[in-house]
């Protein structure tokens, strides 16, 4: 079947290269394997979601699924690793490491294999076991420019992330227990087994088994309060790293996410788990906004949006509804594109610099015209402004809240965005049009491998902003149901 292929590829390409780059030595050749694996992932995950219909399909002894939900994590997952990829052969090049980038393709290219498997996997064990190797593939890039602040990122990565991925497990065994009482002492752990007997569990065990896993995997993701790890591991990973964290992976852990709470609303056990990933989005939104008034650091800017924007997508998929999936969805794809094209121009300004700090970057209109524009653009569409497509995204997320459970929340969100936009602007205001010192002027230039990305980001961006097709909408409007098994 032609998606079993596109799949199978699409996990071999990494994975070549990954093998490739530990046996090849030679720093170019390294950074041309893993460009190619990542286009031909890229080319094998775009048709993907037009090839699947409404129902799930199972590969490889059904330890594989592939849904539309699945399809459109994947497609997100590998466009970024793609725009990474293209990226990282003119911002490594900057750190003159040319003996370590063997070491470093490698681990990114795993990284990119790890963050497109991990949605395919259908067991929940198996899933489980996909996340926490993202983690310890992912520890050793955030700390390879191996200076003090990037170890200890690595450390608090790895220590936060696995308590939390702990806890996704503890739950993870209670929800396979709490199913035995419906389907014996041994049983398949898919998503469509564990759905289909929801409605028969105990419902506090599953709720408790829900909240284990949402605090486990929301660890992950990012959301408030357990977010302690992603300013640092995003702010002192190198800037490619930073963009397959924030555009990849909270995805992958995020779907896993999703497909607890579809068991739990399956079991309708009530608006109990909805209302606590609410409450996390929103927790999450009023971090981001806090923080990023304040902020000094321009990577650790980025990172506290990325916690702002997991905290919407959690806030669509918890209001639910054709409205709260489709936007949370859509958003999912959007902030991946546009986190890319911030972390990307954060880097080059950090290497012209010399510096992280938003205080010493000024007049970056007057020394990077192109690259400045293509930022600032950037800037204001990660705000959520028009006319691009978090604005789209963000709108259809609160139009899906607009009920009276989860009112309060859409009242909380418009708020707090209009603060995340003062906010920002604020920063790019001083790093743009603030007054340079005489020995402010940056040096060096922004290579064509650091600029096409960014281009390659933004287009799309606007395009999505302007035009929601039609086929689109009705592609992400039917996930709906899907990540709801058992249900009407």
């Amino acid at each position: 079947m032609m998606i079993g292929v596109l799949l199978f590829v699409l996990a071999l390409a990494p994975l070549v290269a990954l093998l490739g780059c530990l046996f090849l030595r030679r720093p170019r050749l390294c950074e041309a394997l893993n460009l190619i694996a990542s286009a031909v992932s890229f080319a094998c995950a775009l048709p993907v979601p037009f090839l699947v219909d409404g129902r799930q399909m199972l590969f490889w002894s059904d330890y594989v699924i592939i849904d539309r939900a699945g399809a459109w994590v994947v497609l997100c997952t590998s466009i970024v690793y793609f725009l990474a990829s293209i990226y990282a052969v003119g911002y490594m090049r900057m750190l003159n490491e040319d003996e370590r980038l063997n070491r470093f393709y490698a681990l990114f290219a795993g990284f990119g294999l790890t963050t497109l498997i991990a949605p395919l996997m259908n067991s929940i064990g198996i899933y489980w076991i996909a996340i926490e190797l993202t983690t310890l593939v992912s520890t050793f890039l955030v700390a390879f420019e191996q200076v003090a602040e990037s170890i200890e990122a690595a450390w608090k990565y790895i220590m936060v992330v696995s308590a939390g991925i702990s806890l996704a497990l503890l739950g993870t065994i209670l929800f396979y227990w709490t199913g035995t009482f419906v389907l014996g002492p041994t049983y398949q752990m898919t998503w469509a087994v564990l759905g289909a007997a929801a409605p028969k569990m105990n419902p506090v065990l599953l709720i408790l088994a829900f909240l284990l896993v949402l605090v486990g995997y929301g660890t992950k993701v990012g959301l408030a309060p357990m977010h302690s790890w992603l300013p640092d591991a995003h702010s002192e990973s190198p800037a490619p790293v930073s963009a397959m964290l924030s555009g990849a992976l909270l995805n992958t852990a995020m779907i896993g996410v999703v497909r607890f709470l579809g068991i739990t609303r399956a079991a309708r056990v009530g608006e109990l788990p909805q209302l606590v990933l609410v409450v996390f989005g929103a927790m999450s939104l009023l971090i981001g906004a806090l923080f990023i008034v304040r902020q000094q650091g321009i990577k650790r800017l980025m990172a506290y949006s990325s916690i702002e924007h997991m905290g919407v997508v959690a806030l669509g998929f918890g209001f639910g509804g054709a409205l709260g999936v489709a936007g949370a969805l859509y958003h999912m794809l959007n902030h991946s594109l546009n986190k890319s094209l911030m972390f990307f121009g954060a880097g080059n300004m950090m290497r012209a610099y010399g510096t992280k700090e938003i205080l010493e970057i000024t007049g970056v209109s007057r020394f990077f015209p192109t690259q400045g524009a293509l930022w600032l653009a950037g800037a204001i569409a990660i705000t959520g402004a028009p006319p691009f497509g978090l604005f789209m995204s963000e709108f259809t997320i609160m139009r899906a809240g607009l009920k009276p459970s989860f009112s309060w929340a859409v009242y909380a969100m418009a708020a707090l965005l209009i603060v995340i936009f003062v906010g920002f602007m604020n920063h790019f205001r001083s790093m743009y049009y603030g007054e340079a010192a005489p020995d402010a002027a940056p040096s060096g230039k922004v290579s064509a491998w650091c600029a096409l990305p960014m281009w390659l980001s933004l287009v799309p961006l606007l395009v999505l902003g302007l035009w929601w097709p039609a086929g689109i909408w009705t592609y992400l409007t039917s996930i709906a149901q899907s990540l709801s098994p058992g249900m009407p």
